[in-house]
Formats: C-alpha cells, sequence, structure tokens
C-alpha cells in the first residue's frame, strides 16, 4: 500500500470510529441529550454501575414544592404556639408565704400582738427528689411539673379544713429544672431559665452573647421533644415567622457551616464556590459562575443535580420511583432559551452543595470532532513533507530500524 493511499483512508476509518463510539472527543461533562436520554425511573438491571436519577424541567410546580420545603421552625415544632408557663422541677428552690383571714387560727394566736400581719413566711426549700416541697399542717405538697397557681391552690385545698380562710403565695426563687440551653458559636454558651413571660429564639441567642461568626455562614439547630429541626440563622431575621418562641427543655445550638456549590460544563468559571448569602438562586450562582460560555453553551441544557428527600421527589414527579432509601437523585433542568426560563432559575432556591453543569452545544461537539481530523490528518502528512517514504516510516515503527537506515534518512532529509 502506498503511503499516499493510507495518508487517505486513515482520516476516514478514525472519523468513523469516533463517531461510532463517541470516545475520540474530550468534554468538561456528559453531552445534553445524555442526561435526558439516560434519565430513568426504574434501575436498568443491564448497568448495575449506573445511578438511576429522575430528569425535572423547571416549572411553577417544582417552584412551589420548593418554597414549600424550605428550611423553617414554624409549624415544624411541637407546641410551636402554646406558652405552658414556667413549671416547677426536681432541684428548683421555692418559697411559701402562708396568709390567713384572721388571728386565732392555725397559725396566729388571739394573744400575739407584735405581729405585723396574719402571714407567715416559710424556710426556703427545694423541690425533693420526689418531686415534693412540705408545707406544716399540711404534709407534703406535689410541686414538680406544677406552675406556681396549681401549686398554690394544692396548699390552700390542703390547709382549708384547719387554717381560717387559707392562702399561699409561691415564689420560684432559683430555677434549674426548666432551663434552655444555648451552645455553639455564641458569645456565651449557657442555660437560661425560662421565662414566664416567653422568649423567643432570638431573645435567647441574645442573652447568651449573640453570634460569634457572620449571619449568613451561621445555621441554628433546635431540639426539642426530640424533634431537631435546621434553619439558616439569617431565616430567623428574614422571616420573622421562624422566630418562634422558646420553651424549657429546648436546646439550642449554633454552629458555622459556609454554604457552597460546584459549577462545572460550559460556565466561564469552573469548581467550588461560596453563597456568600443565607440564600441564593439557580441564577445568582449561573451569575457566580460567570455565566454561560457564548460559543460553547446550550442554554436549554443547564441542569442542577441535587439529592432531594423522597417525600420532595414525589411533589415534583410524581412517576418517580427510583431506588428504596430516604433520598432520590434528582436532576433539574432549565432552558433559558424559553423567555420564561430566566424568571424561573430566578426564584428557583440553591442549596448547600449542589451542582449546576452546564452543557455544551451540539455544534461544539461537531467542532471538536473537526479539529481533531484535521490535528490528525496534518500529522499523517508530515512525514511526506520531509521526504520518508512509507516503507521506512514502517520500519520505525516496528522497530526493525538499524541505525545505519536512520543516519540515511536523517541525511536524506537534510
Amino acid at each position: 500500500m502506498k503511503f499516499s493511499t493510507l495518508r487517505k483512508a486513515v482520516p476516514l476509518l478514525m472519523t468513523g470510529s469516533c463517531l461510532v463510539l463517541g470516545g475520540c472527543v474530550s468534554g468538561d461533562g456528559p453531552r445534553g441529550e445524555l442526561v435526558r436520554n439516560q434519565a430513568s425511573l426504574i434501575v436498568n438491571d443491564d448497568k448495575p454501575h449506573n445511578l438511576p436519577y429522575c430528569l425535572v424541567p423547571l416549572s411553577k410546580t417544582v417552584l412551589a414544592v420548593a418554597e414549600a420545603n424550605q428550611p423553617r421552625l414554624r409549624g415544624n415544632l411541637s407546641n410551636h404556639h402554646s406558652r405552658p408557663g414556667v413549671r416547677f422541677g426536681i432541684g428548683d428552690v421555692v418559697s411559701v408565704t402562708l396568709f390567713e383571714a384572721a388571728a386565732g387560727g392555725l397559725f396566729f394566736p388571739l394573744d400575739n400582738s407584735s405581729r405585723q400581719g396574719n402571714f407567715l413566711t416559710l424556710p426556703v426549700q427545694r423541690v425533693d427528689s420526689n418531686g415534693n416541697i412540705s408545707i406544716p399542717y399540711a404534709g407534703q405538697i406535689k410541686a414538680s411539673g406544677r406552675t406556681v397557681v396549681e401549686i398554690q391552690s394544692a396548699i390552700v385545698s390542703a390547709l382549708s379544713s384547719r387554717a381560717l380562710d387559707p392562702q399561699a403565695v409561691v415564689t420560684l426563687t432559683e430555677q434549674h429544672a426548666d432551663l434552655i440551653s444555648v451552645l455553639g458559636e455564641v458569645g456565651a454558651p449557657t442555660r437560661i431559665a425560662a421565662s414566664a413571660s416567653g422568649e423567643r429564639v432570638l431573645d435567647a441567642v441574645s442573652r447568651a452573647g449573640g453570634l460569634k461568626g457572620p449571619g449568613q455562614e451561621s445555621w441554628l439547630m433546635l431540639e426539642r421533644s426530640g424533634s431537631v429541626q435546621v434553619v439558616p440563622f439569617e431565616a430567623l431575621v428574614r422571616q420573622p415567622e421562624n422566630n418562634i418562641e422558646v420553651q424549657a427543655q429546648d436546646t439550642l445550638y449554633v454552629f458555622r457551616e459556609p454554604q457552597t456549590f460546584l459549577a462545572f460544563g460550559a460556565v466561564s468559571r469552573q469548581g467550588q464556590m461560596a453563597f456568600e448569602s443565607w440564600r441564593l438562586t439557580l441564577s445568582e450562582a449561573l451569575g457566580k459562575a460567570g455565566g454561560l460560555v457564548d460559543q460553547q453553551a446550550e442554554p436549554a441544557w443547564v441542569y442542577l443535580y441535587r439529592a432531594e428527600s423522597r417525600e420532595v421527589a414525589e411533589d415534583v414527579a410524581p412517576g418517580c420511583k427510583v431506588g428504596n432509601g430516604p433520598f432520590v437523585p434528582v436532576v433539574y433542568q432549565a432552558d433559558l432559551r424559553d423567555p420564561s426560563g430566566y424568571f424561573l432559575t430566578s426564584q428557583f432556591p440553591m442549596r448547600n452543595k449542589d451542582v449546576v453543569f452546564v452543557a455544551n452545544s451540539r455544534n461544539v461537539e461537531a467542532t471538536k470532532l473537526m479539529t481533531f481530523v484535521r490535528d490528525l490528518n496534518s500529522t499523517i502528512q508530515s512525514p511526506l513533507q520531509t521526504g520518508v517514504e512509507y516503507q521506512t516510516l514502517k520500519q520505525l515503527v516496528q522497530g526493525t530500524a538499524s541505525s545505519t537506515v536512520l543516519t540515511t534518512t536523517t541525511a536524506a532529509s537534510h
């Protein structure tokens, strides 16, 4: 075979192989049509190495579901509307003052003219391990789990048959049971007493010295009765409905975790980027990544990769039955060729660790292929321009050319 014939045949063979195998042209990620074509609602048993996912185009329905599932405190914790008041607990220190309507009763004899009034203040005492306090002539009175009014009523009821129209005033001197713990990235982590007047989350954090770090990088975790909710700290400030009332035994934990996302594909700037705010939309994320590259990107193939809870996945894609775990891989698609796509991406909220990928256009893939073929053809033509014969080239490739041939070839080239 003449070398000239080989020169003409190889580009055609290589071009055909690249078109069939799709392996000769490199890219920054999957082609846009593959993201759509490989989206599956059923696990493919023939390709167990593949991770199935659901493809969901952005729409008004998707926006509504996303907004409804934003992190929030209000409505997600038990008794968020109630204000049960301060209840006494084991270890609390209590002061009790007893009153009678007139002298000559149980506590005040008729001949005692030196007293200031018909009342008696008992020594302070702690609520014992059984939850009781001791009242003379009334015995053990249950205090644990009760409010001030409930304890006073119990004392009066126990003394009513022996004292003259008795009354009681109960005061919580030291509170050790109904406390609220404020921990983490605050000025002075502490345990504060629950207030009967009602305090909100921001009040409790303020009493603990306030935030130590930037608000947009801080999160608040509230644990109540075994239920845990986490929200961005600035959601408490910018969305007042999240600033709910704290209750006794609540635990507030403030921690710092800057939110980030990853951007790949046909964008001007790739890699990990910080939100730098408490909330970011998909449009703003694309802007942080420098926007789409005009000569490379396909605006209709903007994808956001996210692991959604199964409940959310079923809301945005009712037919999505991928896997059996609590989370479902979901790929959201934004079409920026559609003018309404910009409104959708401007309202779609990003989440921490989201991945944004912008696919190349088909024209870019074709251009890459043609560039590859041109470079290959230039490589094949180079030996002809230097005067090397096909047989010599073949010997060089097979490793059989002698040093003499190499010397002769070099001399001939000059």
